[in-house]
């Protein structure tokens, strides 16, 4: 053990959203907060610095017109005419629920659901702001600059006001006192072990979603290969330690976020490199459809709307031959516009027939042509309307697996294909909290006392499922009730 030691009232492990929420909150009770975080200086901003949006309940314009800068009421109302109107507290629980097969824990959602809007407001009070989002995203607004810029502002902030931040840093083990109470964190550094004490520490590094062992361990045989969409910190850390205490593991520690990507995703990402988080998402499915190596559909595309299954399509091409998936459109849809620019530099196929699509992607030529001609066959009249907020109800018949939404046949040349693999973003399960305090809850029923976690480190919330932008908020407000509680316990104690 080396001479370094620190000392601080609110200590935070991590420096993603939910890390700079908290820190953010606890700036509210005490000047005396500190982070620290494994990632150099360079690749800081964890897997929020890599997505763009946060999905909040808000009730019409008035709601808001105090995220977004520079823009008149008509232009806001114009953005509402994509369809979205309002989004309740409500219709967040209920979509929620029904992405988690009813599983997702109550009070945390309770939670999650009617303080988003206060959150998202609270961080523009802040200094942040939103602008509108992309027609192919099913949220309104997306943050201005992304995470990414989310990221940046966060810690230009947080340094204003002193935060003291330790990079290369990362927790290993957690000091109690003879009560139990966490009094702080004992954290290897580039110079050795130090000992970081605090009134308070606030657990938000992330889930395991960078540790091969644990996803194989947790999520199950094949878990160990896949590529990581996100950053390569997220080993779990922050979880065994806390475990490692008496902890309680909660939600759903077999399913995870895990998302379309790239056939050329790398190993893992870090911002410094990869800032724009959607460069290697392949969202097309749910206007065409997907085959597998053998040439066959193996899921329904659109059973709901794509900002609401992306998180679970991994899961589904993990489990084909190879782990690979083809999604396969043709010149209709392309002459729909609905592609987004990070398109443009894909793994992509082009043929004028099908035989030759299949040919270009070495798959199973006769298989995929019958695919695609019983799928036409199989596409029922009506109207197609791939919109973002909205199921069409235009499907098929007498195919299984049926496309449920935005079924039209793919018959006009030049045909198109984008090879997939799974990425996992993060793990769905973590440890158990008080929804409204954020304290982290022993093995025993009872409160570890001077400990508190946020972001991807707690669960319960997402089971199976999940809603883009959704992730970005349960960090950011649970980040604030858990900042906001440390604070408080700190200048208390």
């Amino acid at each position: 053990m080396s001479d370094q030691e620190f000392h601080y009232d609110v200590l935070i492990v991590g420096g993603g959203n939910a890390a700079c929420s908290a820190a953010h909150a606890a700036l509210e009770k005490t000047s005396s907060v500190a982070i620290i975080e494994k990632s150099t200086l360079r690749d800081r901003g964890g897997n929020s610095a890599m997505t763009g949006h946060i999905r909040f309940v808000f009730n019409g314009v008035e709601d808001l017109r105090p995220l977004v800068r520079g823009m008149s009421d008509s232009e806001l109302l114009k953005l509402l005419d994509c369809g979205l109107p309002h989004r309740t507290e409500a219709e967040v629980w209920d979509e929620i629920m029904r992405v988690t097969n009813n599983q997702s824990d109550q009070e945390l959602l309770q939670v999650h659901v009617t303080e988003s809007l206060n959150t998202v407001q609270w961080l523009a009070g802040k200094g942040h702001d939103w602008v509108p989002a992309s027609m192919t995203n099913d949220n309104v607004l997306t943050m201005n600059g992304g995470g990414a810029g989310l990221q940046k502002r966060n810690f230009a902030i947080l340094e204003k006001a002193k935060v003291a931040f330790h990079y290369e840093t990362a927790g290993v083990e957690l000091i109690q006192d003879g009560s139990g109470r966490v009094i702080g964190v004992v954290a290897l550094t580039p110079q050795g072990y130090a000992r970081f004490y605090a009134k308070s520490v606030i657990l938000a590094c992330g889930s395991f979603e960078a540790n091969a062992e644990m996803r194989a361990r947790y999520l199950g045989p094949g878990w160990d290969m896949v590529h990581v969409r996100g950053v390569p910190f997220n080993t779990g850390d922050g979880l065994k330690m806390a475990m490692d205490i008496g902890a309680m593991p909660h939600g759903s520690w077999s399913t995870c976020h895990a998302s379309p990507q790239d056939i050329a995703l790398p190993k893992f990402t870090v911002p410094s490199v990869h800032v724009h988080g959607d460069s290697l998402n392949r969202y097309m499915y749910p206007y065409g459809i997907m085959v597998n190596q053998n040439g066959e559909r193996f899921i329904d595309e659109v059973w709901e709307t794509r900002g609401r299954t992306y998180a679970s399509m991994g899961r589904a091409i993990l489990g084909q031959p190879g782990g690979v998936a083809y999604q396969i459109l043709d010149a209709k849809i392309r002459d729909l516009n609905l592609y987004t620019s990070n398109y443009r530099k894909a793994t992509h196929a082009q043929a004028d027939t099908l035989e030759k699509l299949g040919e270009e992607l070495g798959i199973n030529v006769p298989n995929f042509v019958k695919t695609v001609r019983e799928f036409n066959a199989a596409v029922q009249p009506g109207q197609y309307n791939p919109d973002r907020h909205t199921l069409d109800g235009k499907s098929t018949k007498g195919i299984y697996p049926p496309k449920s939404n935005y079924a039209l046949e793919i018959d006009k040349g030049p045909f198109e294909a984008w090879p997939v693999r799974c990425g996992i973003t993060f793990a769905f399960g973590g440890l158990k909290i008080e929804a409204k305090t954020g304290n982290v809850q022993h093995v025993a029923g009872r409160p570890i006392p001077g400990l508190y976690a946020a972001g991807e480190m707690v669960g319960g919330l997402f089971v199976g499922g999940y809603g883009s932008g959704s992730g970005m908020m349960s960090g950011a407000t649970f980040g604030r009730i858990a900042g906001t509680a440390a604070g408080l316990a700190a200048v208390q104690n």
